[in-house]
């Protein structure tokens, strides 16, 4: 791809995905933004607040990178222990777990299950140090995670603590936002990037429909493949997952 193409693709789903880190076309390779060897595999976190928060936002785009053969690892904040009616918090947790798990053998990640406890997150100093914690020693290229401001309330909880440990490890990886509902949850979410995931899109479905609990079939139709389309449209494909980065203000000059 010359520059003159590039040019006319800039805010185009291929554009998005190779500043991810994603090849968009026969000659480029998995990296280039991020590293001077454009061979070099990377890791990338997607941080979800509950199990198949991950899936539904970007699973698509994880089956891409695990496609590529970068690392993925897919970190829930809770267990989903309020997401069942007519169950315990214990008995949604066990049933939840393994909806996760399965859910990764499809899109190829490994899992992390942080201790916070769905409907309950917190935000504290100590849960600002367990995120920063574990993302250090994870040592991440990319990480995905929810809009800092989503409505929902496990939602915004997890993206600060991302957030927050973004800030404190020196901005030494890339920081995405990916969202959950647009406009009733991830209100005034403008993306910056979109990846084109019509390649994958059967796969991420079936990732989704992995978390049998949550009546996938219903929230899917209803509202993920909606968001699909209309970003496949912003970004002239089939199908996409739409990504905010985030970047510091550039100082101000005198």
């Amino acid at each position: 791809m010359n520059r003159r193409e590039m040019i006319k693709m800039t805010g185009t789903a291929a554009v998005g995905a190779a500043v991810l880190g994603l090849a968009t076309d026969a000659n480029a390779q998995p990296g280039s933004d991020h590293n001077a060897n454009p061979r070099r595999r990377l890791k990338v976190l997607a941080i979800g607040a509950h199990p198949d928060d991950p899936e539904t936002c970007c699973g698509g785009t994880m089956c891409l990178f695990t496609d590529a053969g970068h690392e993925v690892v897919c970190v829930y904040l809770t267990r989903g222990e309020a997401g069942i009616a007519g169950k315990s918090h214990s008995e949604a947790a066990a049933i939840r777990v393994v909806e996760s798990e399965n859910a990764c053998k499809v899109t190829g990640a490994r899992h992390i299950f942080m201790s916070q406890v769905d409907g309950n997150t917190e935000v504290n100093l100590e849960r600002y140090k367990e995120m920063r914690e574990l993302i250090d020693r994870e040592n991440p290229d990319i990480v995905m995670t929810h809009w800092p401001i989503d409505a929902h309330r496990d939602h915004a909880a997890c993206g600060m603590l991302v957030l927050d440990a973004w800030r404190r490890l020196d901005r030494r990886f890339k920081l995405y936002y990916f969202e959950a509902m647009s406009g009733e949850q991830s209100q005034m979410f403008h993306p910056t990037h979109w990846v084109n995931i019509e390649s994958v899109l059967e796969r991420k479905h079936e990732a989704c429909n992995c978390h049998v609990s949550q009546h996938m079939d219903d929230l899917y139709d209803g509202w993920h493949t909606k968001m699909e389309l209309f970003r496949g449209i912003e970004s002239r494909c089939g199908a996409a997952e739409a990504f905010a980065l985030h970047s510091e203000p550039l100082p101000i000059l005198p």
